[in-house]
């Protein structure tokens, strides 16, 4: 008589059994193969779409050469990465590299950007160079164009060539700062109607030697911006004068909110509404409020005055005027700290831009002249 352990039941029910201890695993790789098959899927869009791109550009005349151009990140992320980065057009070139776009790839609409110097650009017999330790940007793309785009570099230092400068003939315009941030987004409730685009701006302990004589002193400069330029929404890469003529024929506008500047113990805040005339110059009103500027205004209202007026009364409108402007208090009067506080900010009657010339209430400033822009 043989006797068995196992029933005829219990073979069935222990290869189901391997066949449960299994099936996580084998779940996983056919998860592992259906994301791998989806990413290169994605990946193959994501290249024809930057394809198509740059053949738009190049036939409205905008080159766009990415070196070594290659399109990664397996398996949470698209990263198109370029050697170098040059952009050509019949009015300006520049070069830029390394660079890396970085987008999740269950987020492709938003868009991370890392780039290294050193930033090479020339556009009309000028010529610029400019260096970083970090720079990084991010936009937000939506249906309808972006929902914000920022821009973020560190101990930023260039230079110009080029530029004529009264006084400064052939010598390069350096500049250096010590952290920029510039950022903007669509202005809520007014994007769709007409354009309108927030826009704001940091820039802390920048330098541009060339100034100094005239302002007073070698501190750095922190600056500040906050405003809405109306009509922008339909910006892009075309040459600077064809965006700024389609700009103002439009009808744009830039309102200031707020800018601000603070140089060592001189301040200065305005706000106000700048557009460009038919000369294409700049033209509007601002509200000024300043503190500490009677020793910069002074020698040049004493300049320019000088030969109308005579010496003696030059030198006394001219110290007249710079305390006005100055906020009534003289340069060394200033408090201990050296930094002039909020209550110390006198304002200006209005300061009118119009006609290619600069008023501050009833007086135009003398030999200044707003030349067009373009």
């Amino acid at each position: 008589m043989v006797r068995t352990t196992e029933t005829d039941g219990d073979v069935p029910a222990q290869h189901r059994g391997r066949i449960g201890l299994f099936a996580p695993f084998i779940l996983l790789v056919l998860v592992a193969a259906l994301w791998s098959a989806g990413w290169v899927w994605v990946r193959g869009r994501a290249e024809e779409a930057v394809d198509q791109w740059f053949a738009r550009e190049a036939q409205a005349g905008r080159s766009w050469t990415c070196s070594d151009r290659s399109l990664g990140g397996y398996p949470f992320r698209l990263e198109l990465r370029c050697a170098a980065l040059r952009f050509a057009r019949s009015d300006v070139t520049f070069s830029v590299g390394p660079v890396v776009a970085v987008a999740q790839i269950y987020q492709p609409r938003h868009v991370i950007v890392e780039a290294d110097g050193p930033f090479h650009v020339e556009q009309e017999g000028k010529v610029g160079d400019v260096t970083w330790r970090l720079l990084e940007a991010s936009l937000h793309l939506t249906d309808g164009g972006f929902q914000r785009a920022s821009l973020v570099t560190d101990d930023l230092r260039g230079q110009v060539t080029g530029v004529e400068v009264p006084g400064a003939a052939g010598q390069p315009i350096a500049f250096t700062a010590e952290h920029l941030e510039l950022h903007a987004r669509p202005t809520p409730g007014r994007f769709e109607s007409d354009g309108a685009v927030d826009l704001s701006a940091r820039v802390t302990q920048a330098t541009l030697p060339l100034l100094d004589p005239i302002l007073g002193g070698t501190e750095p400069a922190d600056l500040g911006l906050d405003a809405t330029a109306s009509r922008a929404a339909g910006l892009r890469t075309r040459p600077l004068a064809e965006e700024l003529e389609r700009w103002r024929l439009a009808g744009g506008s830039v309102a200031l909110t707020r800018l601000s500047a603070e140089k060592g113990r001189s301040r200065l805040q305005a706000q106000g509404t700048l557009a460009l005339d038919e000369s294409h110059r700049l033209a509007g009103q601002l509200d000024v409020r300043t503190a500490g500027l009677d020793a910069v205004i002074a020698p040049l209202v004493t300049e320019q005055l000088g030969e109308r007026v005579g010496g003696a009364n030059a030198a006394l409108i001219g110290n007249l005027v710079g305390q006005l402007l100055g906020g009534g208090r003289r340069r060394e009067e200033a408090p201990a700290s050296g930094r002039p506080d909020e209550a110390a900010l006198k304002p200006l009657p209005p300061v009118r831009l119009a006609g290619g010339k600069v008023a501050v209430g009833p007086f135009v400033i003398p030999n200044v002249r707003l030349d067009p822009l373009y």
